[in-house]
This record gives structure tokens, sequence and C-alpha cells, in this order.
């Protein structure tokens, strides 16, 4: 499964990437909603902060983890919120105005990316649960020798680290900054 920071800038990335090269107004479409869909990739894992307070009413992890958070029930429940508060057409909330209807799309693309990470990366998960039980992944670091395994997924999030950093400095300069 991958790590935190591979759910969170995976979809930060491909946010950024599709607010820089799709949008023609950025003012429309703030880099707050990049940081929205990035925060949101780890939205499943909260079922992981749960089991901790499950575990003493006598939860195991694998009853916590994995079900009702990592389900595509989630990203469709956001999206829907999504429709709903674009037909309801409300103006934005907070000091920067953000649309609420925006915010949910990023919580529905953000824990979306994070199903398809740990179904490439991960163990099985079961996306129509609680409906049916059935398991889908590629868990493709068991392809792998097993010497590297374990170093795959830290490197990985490296990796990605890196990418973002380069990115932000060729497209937004953020040298700048500093």
């Amino acid at each position: 499964m991958p790590l935190a920071v591979t759910h969170i800038l995976v979809p930060l990335i491909l946010m950024a990437l599709i607010r820089d090269f799709y949008f023609k107004n950025k003012k429309k479409f703030s880099l707050r909603y990049v940081l929205i869909a990035g925060i949101s990739g780890v939205i499943p894992d909260l079922d992981i902060a749960a089991f901790w307070v499950l575990y003493f009413f006598g939860f195991t992890f694998e009853q916590v983890h994995k079900t009702v958070l990592h389900s595509l029930l989630i990203p469709i429940l956001f999206f829907l919120f999504f429709i709903i508060f674009k037909k309801l057409n409300l103006s934005g909330i907070g000091r920067h105005k953000l649309k609420l209807n925006l915010i949910f799309l990023m919580m529905a693309f953000g824990s979306f990316t994070h199903l398809i990470l740990d179904a490439i990366f991960g163990e099985l998960i079961m996306p129509f649960w609680p409906l049916n039980n059935s398991t889908l992944g590629m868990d493709i670091i068991t392809y792998l020798p097993k010497e590297l395994q374990w170093m795959a997924l830290p490197m990985l999030d490296g990796l990605l680290l890196i990418i973002w950093l380069i990115y932000l400095e060729f497209k937004h300069r953020i040298s700048d900054f500093i």
C-alpha cells in the first residue's frame, strides 16, 4: 500500500497539471483547490484513525481498514455532493470564496486517486464493499525482487516529491519566494 506522501502528492500533482494546462482563468480554480485534492488523497486512510478507537471495542485492523472508506462509495458520495451544490449555485465560502461544489469535487478526486493507487501498488481493495466483497488490485510491488520490495514505496515518495518540487520551480518559480 502506498505511503501517505504518495497519496497526497499524486492527486496534488495531477490536479496542478489540470489547473495549469486546462484552465485559462486561474482565479476561478485557485491553488487552494489543488491543496484540497492533495489532502483528500488520505481520506480513505482515516479508517486507520478509526481503528485506534474501535480497537478498544474489540475490532481488528482487518475489520476496519479497507472497508467503507476504501470503497467507491466515498468518491461517489463526494461527487453527488458536488452535483447537488453545483445546482444550488451558492456563493463562495470563507475568506477565499471557495466554491463548495468544487471542494467536494476535489475530495472525490483525491479519494478516488487513493483507491487507484492502492489497487496498483497495494494489496487488494474491495471497491464495491459493502454490496460485494469482490476484490481488485495488481500489487505490482510483489513483482520486484524480494530484496527491493521494502524500499520501493519510500523511493516512490521521494521521486514524487522531487518531481513536484521541480515542477513548482519551472512552472511557478518557487525560488522567487525563498
